[in-house]
């Protein structure tokens, strides 16, 4: 494994260990930590690619997926709960540092752990908005929240605070996705379902910055310009849940708009991130991006281009799925990069200091190892 790293030593860690503070480290296990990453398969092989990730390279985290005939996602991690139980087991055992081990169980549509699994059902979060109910949203949070502890996860990629705006956006209002298009109902719905999710001990995402319900296309397939439909409401929810300190983490949108940045869209934006995000709403927790190879970043930027730019944007934590087109050294190559990235200067130190720091504070604070 070291090879390939072009030479850059790395040093197993001892699995179940926790490590010392990250200012010791290297800064090939800084840039690990910044790695949420998907992989295929269902069991964890030793000697696997992804099992040398978690190992070896101590890789921040994993997201895992169900499979998805429709969208070309097969052969992935979800496939029953005594096996899903198995594979978080085994990965948790195998990295030295508390692993995120993520998953996007929103509800409703979009659940990775199914009814037809064998996992329990789950509400859409358009349901619960529509009846309104405090009550039936608790118990609805509730349930994927245990199940999501039960079965091995410390962080759900949800809820979705997007308002509901456009209905016919193919990706949040087709999808069920958003509890209202009111911010207050958001605000309210969402806060009872990561209340629910910290009485499990699950962290949560608020996505998707800076807003994506107004949009008429979906990012996963290209750019998404949302400059004439977006509004300045679409942030209150997350300001509103940023104020009583409900936000573990918030993950960007690969939406444009060039009313913000006239240049990059809001994963790789500075403006959207560190003026709106930090500056404007007080944010100093983890920004987490949404996938680095959807359409609307792989279709109009190179991988180290957008890696470059979200990083320097503000990103702490980036979101590799690697489903639709498996590539097994996907986490050595990025360290390699991010190597090369911070040498010649283009990426500061400080801003890999900046994000593990964040990162490990959470796993601290929140993360049972």
């Amino acid at each position: 494994m070291p090879g390939l790293l072009g030479g850059c030593a790395v040093t197993p860690t001892v699995p179940g260990t926790v490590l010392s503070t990250p200012q010791s480290w290297s800064l090939e296990r800084k840039l690990a930590q910044m790695l949420l990453i998907g992989f295929p398969g269902e069991t964890l092989a030793p000697g696997s690619p992804i099992h040398q990730t978690v190992q070896v390279h101590g890789v921040g985290g994993v997201v895992l997926f169900d499979n998805n005939v429709d969208q070309g996602v097969t052969g992935r991690n979800i496939t029953a709960p005594a096996q899903t139980k198995a594979l978080t087991t085994a990965l948790r055992e195998a990295a030295a540092v508390p692993l995120f081990i993520a998953v996007d169980q929103e509800g409703g549509l979009v659940a990775r752990l199914k009814e037809r699994s064998g996992f329990p059902p789950s509400l859409s979060a358009r349901y619960l908005g529509e009846q309104n109910r405090s009550e039936l949203t608790r118990s609805a949070a509730d349930s994927i929240a245990a199940t999501l502890a039960e079965y091995g996860f410390n962080l759900n990629l949800a809820p979705v605070v997007d308002l509901n705006l456009n209905p016919d956006n193919p990706v949040i209002a087709f999808k069920e996705r958003s509890f209202s298009a009111d911010p207050a109902v958001v605000t309210a719905h969402a806060a009872t379902f990561i209340a629910s999710h910290r009485r499990h001990r699950i962290l949560t995402c608020l996505k998707h910055f800076p807003g994506h319900g107004s949009s008429h296309h979906d990012s996963h397939l290209g750019l998404t310009d949302v400059t004439r439909s977006w509004s300045d409401g679409e942030l209150r929810p997350y300001r509103n849940l940023i104020q009583r300190e409900l936000c573990d983490m918030v993950m960007t949108a690969h939406t444009f708009n060039t009313a913000i940045d006239p240049d990059y869209p809001a994963t790789l934006s500075k403006a959207t991130i560190d003026g709106i995000l930090r500056k404007r709403l007080g944010f100093d927790g983890v920004v987490v991006s949404d996938d680095l190879y959807m359409g609307a970043i792989m279709r109009h930027y190179r991988y180290e281009t957008a890696v470059e730019k979200a990083i320097n944007a503000g990103v702490d934590l980036l979101v590799v799925a690697n489903d639709k087109a498996y590539q097994p050294d996907i986490v050595p190559r990025t360290i390699e990069l991010l190597l090369k990235l911070v040498e010649t200067g283009r990426i500061p130190r400080e801003r890999i200091d900046q994000a593990c720091r964040r990162i490990m504070a959470l796993k601290q604070d929140r993360v049972v190892a």
